[in-house]
């Protein structure tokens, strides 16, 4: 029943600009604490940001400046706004249904197929 899906990656020049969408359905949205996660081919899925329910934010030092979380709850749409890509930041993005304690973002059961982003030099 519960369905996330990426979307808004491509392919963009160093210090360029994308925008990730997740569209969720199956899930009380405005309940959940939402991330985003990625992964580089033979590499572990890592945390990117979060938001909680009442949209407290964090965010993995690699990407903090740069990146902006955000959540539509009326929509229930997670976004993720990257700006200034680095190539590091190459990876297939996740979003998934969170939970948040203390600092720590826990990942639960639900995670949506991934859409890759690919930044050049």
């Amino acid at each position: 029943q519960v369905h996330l899906a990426e979307s808004g990656g491509g392919l963009v020049q160093a210090g360029g600009s994308l925008r990730l969408s997740c569209a969720t359905s199956g899930s009380k949205f405005r309940l959940n604490s939402m991330g985003w996660y990625r992964q580089a081919p033979g590499k572990q899925r890592d945390f990117v940001a979060g938001i909680t329910s009442g949209s407290d934010t964090d965010y993995a030092d690699s990407v903090k400046g740069r990146f902006t979380i955000s959540r539509d709850n009326a929509k229930e749409t997670l976004y993720l706004q990257m700006n200034n890509l680095k190539p590091e930041d190459t990876a297939v993005y996740y979003c998934a249904i969170v939970v948040k304690h203390g600092s720590t973002w826990i990942p639960g059961l639900y995670w949506g197929q991934g859409t890759q982003v690919t930044v050049d030099s």
